[in-house]
Parts: C-alpha cells; sequence; structure tokens
C-alpha cells in the first residue's frame, strides 16, 4: 500500500490502516511517499510561529472519528493538563499530535504492518502488471503498489492574478510557506499580501512588528470571522432544504441565519448546525448552480466558515486598531519598481500601494492540477483521472478515483482537498478523518478485512474501548467525566448514553450503580437486568467483568450471605485486570461518592491507589484518590501536595477537594480551612453533586472553632431541608445536628425530624449500604425514634456481613444511649470504634461515633476517660471546642 503525501491527510490514513490491519491481522507494507523530514506535519502544521493556532477547537480535531477526546487527553499528557475541548491549540503542537498517533500505531501494528518513508516526490502513476500501480518517483525510481492513496492536500494555486513584472521581480514572495521564504523581509520592510484569508492572517501575525506597515488585499477586503469565546449548541436548519431550487435555498438558509441571530444573539450557530448538511445540499445543486454559489456567495460563505481562533482576532483587532495591519478591498493591476527598490503596486479603482515585498497569499487553487502538480496533470492527462464538477478537483465513487470514462477500475485513492469539487466541504479534519477511515475501509476491503471488522471502537477518557456508537459514547464520556470530578448530573448523561443506545451495558450498569450508592432516580433493578442482558449480547472481557461487579455490589442488598465481600472480591479482581478502569477505581477507594471497598483498610487502600498508578501516568484523578488515602493514612502533609498538584490540573475535582478539606480538618487548620472550602464552595463548587458534603466540612471547622452561632447559621443556609435532601440530607444534615448536640454546641431543639422527612423512608430503614445504614442510626437516635432505630437494627441483621457485625452492634448502642443506660452505651460504643473504618468513609465522617462515646463517657461520670480520649485528640490537631470541654472536665 503507497501512501503519496505523509501531511494529515496521508497520517490520518496511515494510522487507520496500521490499526484496521493488525486488528485482521492482514499483513501490509505500507509505504509513505513524502520528501518532509517529519510525518504529519505538511504545509498547515510545520509552522513553529506559537500565534499559529487551530481554527477549529481541540475538541473537534481527535485524529479518531468515534473518540473526540482523543487529542485533548494527548495534550494534556503532553504538558496542557488544564486545556479544554473548547481551546485552540498551536499548530505545531497539532503536527506533534499527528506524528505521534502514527507512531503509536505502527508500533502497536509491529509484526502485522510494515511502515517505511520514502524521502521523495511522486511524479507520475501509470498502471502497471496485474492491476496494480507503478509510482514515479523524483529521485528516479518507481514504486509498484497493490492501491495507492493520494493524500496530496491542497493544490498549490495558480497566482492568474500576477502582472508579468511582478512575477519577474525578486521582491514577490510566491510561496510564503516555504522555508526562508520570508527571511530577506527587513524589520522596517512594509509588506503588501495579496488574500484576506487565513494564510494572510498568518502571515499578519508573523510579520506584525511596530515600524511595519503589513496591508492585505482581496477583492471584498474581508478577513475571516472569529470564532466565539464561548461557543452556543448548533442550531439545526429547517427540514426540507435540499428538495429546494438553489434561489429558494438561498432565501431559507439566510433566514435561518437571521432567525439564530435573534434567538441566540449569534450567526455562528447557525451555521455550525448547517454544517452536517453541506455536503448533501452541495450534491443537490446543478453545475450553474454551484457556479452561482461560486461568483455570487463563496467569498462571504469563506469568511464566515473558515474562522479565527479568539487569540488570533484578538492579536489581528490590535494590530489593525494600531494600524500596522491594513486591510484594502480591490485587486492588483500593474506593479513596478520604485526608486528606493521597492514596488509600486497599481490596484485596478487607481489607487497605489508602496511596500517593498509582495507576498502571494490566496491560497490554494481549485483545480487538482493548479500549480502545476506533474502527478495529478499527469493522471488527468492519461485519463486515470477525471476533473470533477466545474473543474473542480477530481471525480471519485467515495473516494475512489474515477477515471476518464467515469469508471472506478483502479486500486486509486484520495481524500480532502481534491473531493472538494463533489463534496465543497471537505478540508477540515473532521471530515478527512472520517474519509481516512472510509478509505482505509475500501483498500482493505478486498483482502477481507471489510468496514465492519475495521470498525474502531470508541473509548472512555482514559482509552478503554466502549461497546457502542460514538453518540452515545460521547454521553457516556460526559457521565464519566462528571463521576471522577464529582459533580452532578452524571445520572442524566448517562441515562441519554441509553437512550441513544439502548443495547450499551456500560450506560444501563453506570445508572444502576448510581441509584444503588448515590440515590439517583433510576429503577435500579431495571438497569441492572438491562446492563446484564446487554453486555451478554454485545460486551467485551472488561464490560462484562464491570457488569459482574455492579451487579454483586447490588446484590449485596439482598440478604446472601457473603455478597458484600464477593461484591468487593469482585471489583478489586477487576481493577487488577483493568486498572485504567476509572469509574471502578473510584468505587473502591471511599472518598465521596461511593461508600468504596468496605474492609479496605488503609494498607489495602494504599497498595489498590499504588497499584493501578502506572495506568494514569500521574493523571489528576488519580493522585485525588491518592491525596485522599495519604490523608486517611495520617500522612497529611504528602495528602496536602498531592490535593493541591491535582487541583493545578483541575481546580473543578470533588476529590482532590475532598482530601485537602480533611487536610485542613486533621492539620487543625481550621481558620484556613474554612476560608478556602467557603470560597471554594461559592466558585468552582457550584455544580458540585456533594456540595452539601463541602459544607458540611465548613461546618466541621466552625464546630471545632467552638463557634455555634457559624454552625447553626451554615445549617440553615446551606444543610437544612429544602437545601438538601436524599441521601446526602442523611449522610450530612443529620449527623452535623447530632455532632452538634453531642458537643453540647447546640442546645434546644434538634430539627432533624425535617431530614428524616426528606429521605424515603426505605433508604433510612433499609439501607444499601453499611455507610448509609450507619448514618441512618445516627439520624434516627437524633430524632429519639427508638422503633425506627429497632426495625434498622433488624433489617441490618439480615444484610450483609459489615452491616451485621458492625451496624447491628451499633443499633445496640444508640438504643442505650435514648435509654440512657449510659454503662452500656460506652462499653458497646468503645468496642465499635476499631471496626468503623470497615463501613467505608472518612475517619472524619465516622468520627460522629466517637463524638457519641464521648458524650456518654461525660454522662456516665467517666471522667478521667473521657480526658484521654480528649487529649489525644488534642495531641492530632488542634481544636478550641475540644480545649473548652477538656477544661470543662478539669473542674
Amino acid at each position: 500500500m503507497a501512501i503519496v503525501g505523509a501531511g494529515a491527510a496521508g497520517a490520518l490514513v496511515a494510522v487507520q490502516l496500521c490499526e484496521a490491519a493488525a486488528r485482521r491481522r492482514v499483513p501490509l507494507d505500507l509505504v509513505l511517499v513524502d520528501p518532509a523530514p517529519e510525518a504529519g506535519r505538511g504545509t498547515a502544521y510545520a509552522t513553529t510561529v506559537p500565534e499559529h493556532r487551530l481554527n477549529v477547537p481541540v475538541g473537534g480535531m481527535s485524529c479518531y472519528p468515534d473518540d473526540p477526546g482523543h487529542f485533548r487527553r494527548w495534550l494534556c499528557r503532553h504538558g496542557e493538563s488544564t486545556v479544554t475541548p473548547a481551546d485552540f491549540a498551536s499548530r505545531y503542537r497539532y503536527g506533534s499530535y499527528l506524528a505521534d498517533t502514527l507512531g503509536r500505531a505502527v508500533i502497536r501494528a509491529h509484526g502485522t504492518v510494515a511502515v517505511r518513508r520514502l524521502r521523495t516526490r511522486a511524479t507520475g502513476c501509470a498502471d502497471a502488471a496485474g492491476g496494480r500501480l507503478e509510482l514515479r518517483l523524483a529521485d528516479g525510481g518507481t514504486l509498484t503498489a497493490d492501491s495507492v492513496v493520494l493524500a496530496t492536500g491542497p493544490a498549490t494555486g495558480a497566482a492568474g492574478w500576477v502582472p508579468a513584472e511582478l512575477a519577474a521581480s525578486d521582491r514577490f514572495v510566491p510561496h510564503p510557506w516555504k522555508p526562508g521564504a520570508l527571511d530577506a523581509v527587513g524589520a522596517s520592510d512594509d509588506v503588501l499580501l495579496v488574500g484576506t484569508g487565513l494564510t494572510a492572517v498568518d502571515l499578519a501575525l508573523v510579520l506584525d512588528r511596530p515600524g511595519r506597515t503589513v496591508h492585505a488585499l482581496s477583492r471584498g477586503g474581508l478577513l475571516p470571522q472569529p470564532h466565539a469565546v464561548a461557543p452556543l449548541p448548533p442550531v439545526p436548519p429547517p427540514p426540507g432544504l435540499d428538495s429546494l431550487p438553489f434561489h429558494r435555498l438561498r432565501r431559507e438558509v439566510t433566514r435561518h441565519f437571521a432567525a439564530t441571530r435573534r434567538a441566540h444573539g449569534d450567526w455562528r450557530p447557525a451555521l455550525d448546525g448547517l454544517r452536517p448538511e453541506i455536503v448533501r445540499l452541495w450534491q443537490g445543486l446543478t453545475d450553474d448552480e454551484r457556479a452561482e454559489f461560486l461568483g455570487r456567495d463563496a467569498t462571504l460563505w469563506n469568511v464566515h466558515r473558515h474562522r479565527m481562533a479568539p487569540s488570533t482576532a484578538e492579536s489581528v483587532a490590535r494590530a489593525r486598531a494600531a494600524r500596522r495591519l491594513r486591510v484594502h478591498a480591490g485587486r492588483v493591476a500593474s506593479a513596478a519598481a520604485g526608486e528606493d527598490g521597492g514596488l509600486i503596486v497599481s490596484l485596478a479603482d487607481g489607487r497605489t500601494v508602496r511596500v517593498a515585498w509582495v507576498v502571494d497569499c490566496t491560497g490554494p487553487g481549485l483545480r487538482a492540477d493548479a500549480g502545476g502538480d506533474p502527478l495529478w496533470s499527469g493522471l488527468l492527462s492519461d485519463g486515470l483521472a477525471a476533473p470533477g464538477p466545474l473543474g473542480i478537483g477530481v471525480s471519485t465513487d467515495g473516494g475512489r478515483l474515477l477515471d476518464a470514462q467515469g469508471r472506478p477500475e483502479r486500486p486509486l485513492f484520495t481524500l480532502g482537498a481534491p473531493r472538494r469539487g463533489e463534496l465543497w466541504e471537505t478540508t477540515a479534519i473532521p471530515e478527512i478523518r472520517a474519509q481516512a477511515k472510509a478509505v482505509a475501509d475500501a483498500v482493505l476491503a478486498p483482502l477481507g478485512a471489510g468496514p465492519r471488522s475495521v470498525r474502531r471502537r470508541p473509548t472512555d477518557q482514559f482509552g478503554l474501548p466502549l461497546s457502542t456508537h460514538a453518540a452515545a459514547a460521547e454521553a457516556f464520556r460526559c457521565g464519566l467525566a462528571r463521576v471522577i470530578t464529582v459533580r452532578g448530573r452524571a445520572a442524566e448523561s448517562f441515562a441519554r448514553a441509553t437512550r441513544l443506545d439502548p443495547g450499551f451495558a456500560l450506560g444501563h450498569a453506570a445508572l444502576a450503580l448510581l441509584g444503588h450508592e448515590c440515590g439517583a432516580d433510576v429503577d435500579v433493578a431495571r438497569e441492572l437486568a438491562d446492563a446484564q442482558r446487554s453486555v451478554r449480547e454485545r460486551g467485551d472481557e472488561r464490560e462484562r467483568s464491570f457488569v459482574d461487579v455492579v451487579t454483586r455490589r447490588i446484590g449485596a442488598h439482598e440478604a446472601r450471605a457473603g455478597a458484600a465481600d464477593d461484591g468487593d472480591t469482585a471489583l478489586v479482581d477487576h481493577l487488577g485486570r483493568f486498572p485504567a478502569d476509572a469509574f471502578a477505581l473510584g468505587i473502591a477507594v471511599p472518598t465521596i461518592a461511593f461508600s468504596g471497598v468496605t474492609d479496605l483498610d488503609g494498607t489495602r487502600a494504599r497498595d489498590l491507589v499504588e497499584r493501578t498508578a502506572p495506568a494514569y501516568d500521574g493523571h489528576w484523578f488519580h493522585t485525588s484518590l491518592l491525596a485522599f488515602v495519604r490523608q486517611e493514612q495520617g500522612g497529611i502533609e504528602e495528602a496536602g501536595e498531592l490535593a493541591r498538584t491535582a487541583l493545578a490540573a483541575q481546580p473543578a475535582s470533588g476529590h482532590a477537594v475532598h482530601a485537602l478539606a480533611h487536610v485542613h480538618y486533621e492539620s487543625g487548620e481550621h481558620l484556613t480551612g474554612r476560608d478556602w472550602l467557603d470560597g471554594w464552595i461559592g466558585g468552582r463548587g457550584r455544580g458540585a453533586v456533594h456540595r452539601a458534603h463541602f459544607s458540611w466540612h465548613v461546618a466541621l471547622h466552625e464546630l471545632a472553632l467552638d463557634d455555634s452561632a457559624a454552625v447553626r447559621r451554615r445549617w440553615f443556609a446551606q444543610l437544612a431541608p429544602g437545601q438538601v435532601s436524599g441521601v446526602r440530607a442523611l449522610i450530612d444534615s443529620g449527623s452535623l445536628l447530632w455532632r452538634a448536640r453531642m458537643s453540647r454546641s447546640w442546645t434546644g431543639h434538634v430539627p432533624v425530624d425535617g431530614v428524616l422527612d426528606s429521605v424515603a423512608r426505605d433508604l433510612v430503614e433499609r439501607p444499601s449500604t453499611a455507610f448509609t445504614a450507619l448514618h441512618s442510626a445516627v439520624a434516627l437516635t437524633a430524632a429519639g425514634d427508638l422503633p425506627a432505630l429497632r426495625r434498622l437494627r433488624t433489617h441490618a441483621a439480615g444484610a450483609d456481613q459489615v452491616q451485621r457485625e458492625v451496624v447491628v452492634p451499633l443499633c445496640g448502642a444508640l438504643e442505650a444511649v435514648l435509654e440512657e443506660e449510659w454503662a452500656t452505651a460506652v462499653r458497646e460504643l468503645g468496642g465499635l470504634l476499631p471496626s468503623l473504618r470497615r463501613v467505608g468513609g472518612s475517619a472524619a465522617q465516622r468520627e460522629v461515633i466517637e463524638e457519641t462515646l464521648l458524650y456518654t463517657l461525660v454522662e456516665a461520670g467517666q471522667h478521667d476517660t473521657a480526658r484521654r480520649l480528649l487529649e489525644q485528640r488534642l495531641d492530632r490537631r488542634a481544636s478550641p471546642l475540644d480545649r473548652r470541654r477538656l477544661a470543662g472536665l478539669g473542674l
């Protein structure tokens, strides 16, 4: 297989061929023919100027049509950890990404695909024996191939506008992207750029400096429009456009733009919504209608369709405001040498522009052989290729070249700019990458590797394949992103994934788990059944294992002996085989979102997180979990450093925020912790799904500071029913009230009844996890509801092992508290403290039981034991509240 051209299009085809052939075990000898020193760059991505940005956001520049986040993840791994899909990367970085992606594809295909580079040009192509093709090379050699892909990129412009006297001048630069083309331009030389498109914009940025005027000239005098800083979603056009004659189509599109501007204040969503329809609309036009569009509308279309990055637009605006960049409407009529050695350029309307240099920025030509490319000229003259509509590009059948008789006779393919005549929308990466995949499918089809067998599955953020289509995968990635940042609406994203693909097992499993552990409003049993059925019909080993983990975890609620242990063992085993499964790792490590593995003590938690570290390569999510584990192990200083590192990469990481909140609390930095966390809640934390828990952490600081008035204000403002409901109300609001009462910081009526009313009764009396059960017991004790506490105890006795061994005796101890049997309560609570870790959650959350023990010790008159416990706590961290309590015991 030969690919002529190793720029973006050639690299994308090579990536698809390598990966598809390797999956199907189809041996290939793949040859890339291009004189460039590095594959993937071409002209567009070879520039080293930092100001040269992509004109498509990061989210639209992935190499893979079914994995839109691939480029962004690459940037994150290569020093740009804060990049978002809406950002505009530098073009040089994108060239590096293409080269690296191709290199990795070659490595993965080693043993099946042999890839080599010929650093020369292809100057001709002819038929060879056996239906093969022979490429003539500029170095005098030849290359015979079974298939040839022409990935030559845009043709060089023919420069028919250039007057003879200008063409003969050594002050004329016809090819500005050639290395060294602009080296002779002096620091104070004025320059005329002929053309005002993206090429002219790029060169204007290169040439812009004080003391120099850059003129840009085109017939319309229009610069590309900028992208929006905060883009809005696309607005689909009205239906039925493809059935309209051109004059009505034009009118309806104009109305679509106007209506979108009125509704949204911006025309861009209208064009972005129209983009998926462009190929179909273009192909529905006659040649006369296409010619009318080119003569009447193409310029206006291009300046709106091919837009500048916002930062580029700002630089251009500054240069224009300073009069260093001047834009003119007109055309060049003639040019003459000036007395100073420069050029006097006369325009058709009689104006003149005096400059030192003139640069051709008119961009690529529309004809495939524009600029005299011998390869395309020979193909067209020999009849191996035929011109496309209006002579633009060439004719193809889905990328396979048609010959002069309109037949796809040869294994000769192309993509990108040469297909512009038949597609019009074909020069941007989102179109080229889809064409690259289609070309790879077509090339491999005769070898028994058809489109279905070479289909590349989409992946999640961490590169794990997803057994679904691209749209559902995108929704799943969105949900996973919300889960790992601890942000809201994850269930909505997973539900959207299953609506788009009802057979998507991971989407159903995620919904079942969120309903089971986080109280999401889903039918857990139905979602679990759908996950089990779907994964049997369509799922790989990792997906089957994950669904099994969720099944076992939910099954712990069915009162089967050992069910919880089975679920925990399955989860740890799953992570041993699939350490990059971030969803599973987030479930296993008990931080904030899930209850974790119930018997994951400090050593096992550390081992689990550290064992999975190589799969994440320092990713902020894994660093956040490690920070939490470190503080649980007592490594407070290291935990703080890790949390701050993670937050520098992802300021919205709820796990890192949670870890740092614990660091502040365990360090006794209550003033610092209160102020920092309060600020985060009002800023980055506004979308956090467990925002109430972070408010609870602030209240803990206020409680430790012995500021009972602040605790009350915090509770009513951020933790009272109406502000919080469901499982968070039970865990955070209820436990805070009880802690405040046990520390005698809350006097009078404790409004816990409202908390219990905001929680489903089954969740309170029949909780599915030991962690929830602990907080149910505390809330019911605070409410003084002894019968409900006994019902909870009965439920726990028939539930999983941790509930049987920890929650049952806890309920008994709290019954003794309600019955004021203080000696019994002290004995049973004291005996429980060592085993509380098994319920999951954090030490600060489980501390509510220690607070209860302190209260019962005082009530039982065991002041010496209470004093020792308070002194131990004060040795760990400062606390004005504990100092006051200790002082009270000394009276």
